[in-house]
């Protein structure tokens, strides 16, 4: 298949494009010339090909073919609220939860979380992060980005979510001390997911407080396991995810 190539403007057809910055670097690792066909497309659904007719140090041009509306989306919504996890597992979990179809990702900062975040961090990190998605889309022929919000603090999160319980869907607390099965709760629930998404809260390494998931349970979260074994953060998200595709028609 040719490359694809994200472009951070609204594409029309039949016409001849200049490319972006990030996009010409990446073309040209890869070595592309005159004449290779790519495929371009910006985030807001479908995808156009394109053909490079000209390709230099520090620009490229491409003309624009006619737009596929084809779509590789999961067949409802799935928001990860994620407590923010160290190193480099964010990136990860990021970055494979946007290959299993997620929609959306809310980073947490929580009471147990290894990683603090002061302003200027959280700006960078959520430029990075957006970055990484559109890399992410790229490669696994998502045509929409996934929305990235800001970290922001599980308490505030949560009044917002609160707020917004009477939009529909599923919210999931995902917790070794939950007596229900994610399975069960899924299937039981599959009609209001389809309809109204799911929203998955994760905690950061160590898990989230025990008044953190009261909390959450408040908001109308409801507790489920993902049986015996205790997953790593960036492990539990990404089974969830993967659980769901195959429940509900994502695989």
């Amino acid at each position: 298949m040719p490359p694809r190539f994200f472009v951070d403007t609204a594409i029309q057809a039949d016409i001849e494009m200049p490319l972006p910055e990030r996009v010409v670097r990446h073309a040209q690792v890869l070595r592309l010339a005159p004449g290779d066909a790519i495929t371009l497309f910006d985030g807001r659904g479908g995808s156009h090909a394109a053909t490079l007719l000209d390709m230099g140090k520090r620009h490229a041009v491409a003309r624009v073919g006619s737009h596929d509306a084809g779509e590789s989306e999961l067949p409802f919504r799935v928001t990860l609220a994620q407590g923010l996890a160290g190193g480099d597992k964010m990136d990860w979990l990021i970055e494979k939860a946007v290959e299993l179809g997620v929609s959306a990702v809310q980073p947490l900062q929580t009471a147990r979380a290894v990683v603090r975040l002061n302003a200027e961090r959280a700006e960078k990190r959520h430029a990075h992060w957006r970055a990484l998605v559109e890399a992410a889309c790229e490669q696994c022929g998502r045509n929409r980005l996934p929305h990235v919000a800001p970290a922001t603090n599980l308490e505030t999160w949560l009044a917002r979510e609160g707020g917004a319980a009477t939009e529909g869907g599923l919210r999931l607390l995902v917790s070794p001390r939950a007596t229900e099965s994610l399975v069960a709760v899924v299937e039981r629930q599959r009609p209001g997911i389809l309809a109204g998404g799911v929203t998955l809260l994760i905690g950061p390494e160590g898990g989230l407080a025990p008044d953190e998931e009261e909390a959450a349970l408040r908001q109308g979260f409801t507790a489920v396991s993902l049986g015996p074994r205790i997953l790593r953060t960036e492990t539990a998200g990404l089974a969830c995810l993967a659980a769901l595709n195959a429940l509900l028609g994502g695989f």
